[in-house]
């Protein structure tokens, strides 16, 4: 047996909640561990856990990645008023992504996992379409009020020097809801940056879309920036290598995203990428079929999979019922960390392991052996539906023949 790939820096591995975390345990003992000597540094952000210590291991975590530089995240609960009374929590805790790009201050790429026998349902479709997500601030960074009577909701800026702007958002008759939510200078221009240097590194068309014809301050803040940093740093090398970078409103970008061929990055706000990315990975096949990962202005990376945590078929599992869960944003969240680890490391092995594995995972599902999710998605003209350990083992028995 050959030994193992060793590694000199931990990754931060972030384990999480349900089906992805019984999947992510499995990732770990057939795929990874025969072959690389993992070396982890752990957090545990299981619902319960993040409770107990009021959500300070989901910043611990954070914290972590900014020291060593690549984590790897399971998907976890956003806890809802109905997971609060499920789990019996202290309180209804914030997402714990929202929580970790707000410390790293980066932006989310996410682009499909693309296999020959999974078409888009978007026949136009030849190309990735990448989405490029601001993971700062709007409502991840809200606050709300919930008002019960009347009155009258003012928006209030004090300044160091003590000047006040004070505005009416509206003055209410009953009861109803307020929101508020910011955004800085500072994290729209390391979006700005990452997106146009993503584009650069990939050589592909920077679409940007917000709303600034209807939010005249905030949304048209994002628009400016992005056409100031073009102007002064990015034209002149988006010129020489052929790219074009293109701003326009949201709605317009949707229409003209369903008619072209794709191959472009897309460049959105916080919500609206949250939005747009699960629209994309629906129609190129799945959720569970999208990478992911959070990229910091100084250079730190966080891998996870696009989805939830399955709740459905971790029920199922609990019961002791079989299931069949499609493991391949997961597998290449494991393989994006490793892979960032190799070549910060200088470590080509493990680098090299990396593409292997994701080779081995396609090459799987272009044979035919897939889950039951994938099976309804390919038009492979042989299928065989394995269950969730199953699907990892013929990935293991591919990646052994390569």
């Amino acid at each position: 047996m050959m030994s193992k790939i060793k590694m000199n820096t931990p990754l931060v591995e972030i384990d999480g909640d349900e089906m992805t975390r019984i999947i992510w345990k499995m990732i770990k003992e057939i795929l990874l561990e025969p072959y690389v000597d993992l070396k982890t540094e752990y957090y545990d952000l299981a619902l319960k856990e993040r409770d107990r210590t009021d959500d300070q291991i989901t910043v611990d975590a954070a914290n972590a990645i900014k020291k060593y530089g690549v984590g790897v995240k399971c998907a976890t609960i956003t806890p809802n008023a109905q997971r609060v009374e499920e789990y019996n929590l202290k309180k209804m805790w914030k997402s714990p992504n929202g929580t970790i790009r707000s410390i790293l201050d980066g932006t989310v790429f996410r682009a499909p996992i693309i296999t020959k026998t999974i078409k888009p349902f978007v026949k136009t479709w030849k190309k990735p379409i990448v989405i490029a997500r601001h993971a700062y601030g709007d409502i991840y960074k809200d606050v709300e009020i919930k008002v019960e009577k009347a009155g009258k909701a003012e928006l209030v800026f004090t300044s160091e020097d003590g000047e006040v702007i004070r505005k009416t958002i509206h003055e209410f008759d009953d009861s109803g809801v307020i929101l508020g939510m910011h955004n800085t200078d500072k994290s729209i221009r390391s979006f700005a940056r990452a997106c146009f240097n993503y584009a650069l590194d990939q050589k592909i068309d920077l679409w940007f879309s917000t709303k600034d014809t209807i939010s005249k301050t905030y949304d048209h803040r994002f628009k400016d920036i992005f056409a100031e940093i073009y102007e002064t740093e990015y034209k002149e090398k988006f010129e020489a290598n052929n790219i074009e970078y293109f701003y326009t409103l949201i709605d317009d970008v949707v229409a003209r995203i369903v008619r072209s061929e794709g191959g472009m990055l897309w460049a959105c706000k916080n919500y609206d990428g949250d939005v747009m990315s699960d629209m994309v990975a629906s129609a190129f096949g799945s959720l569970a079929m999208m990478t992911s990962v959070l990229v910091s202005p100084d250079g730190k990376y966080e891998y996870e999979a696009a989805h939830g945590t399955v709740t459905r078929h971790y029920y199922r599992h609990l019961k002791g019922e079989e299931t069949s869960t499609n493991s391949m944003a997961t597998i290449f969240a494991w393989t994006g960390a490793l892979r960032k680890r190799g070549e910060l490391d200088g470590i080509d092995e493990l680098a090299e392991f990396a593409d292997k594995l994701e080779k081995a995972s396609i090459a799987t599902i272009e044979k035919g052996i897939m889950t039951k999710d994938l099976a309804l998605l390919s038009e492979a003209e042989e299928k065989r539906v394995v269950n969730t350990e199953e699907f990892l083992i013929e990935i293991k028995n591919t990646l052994e023949s390569m």
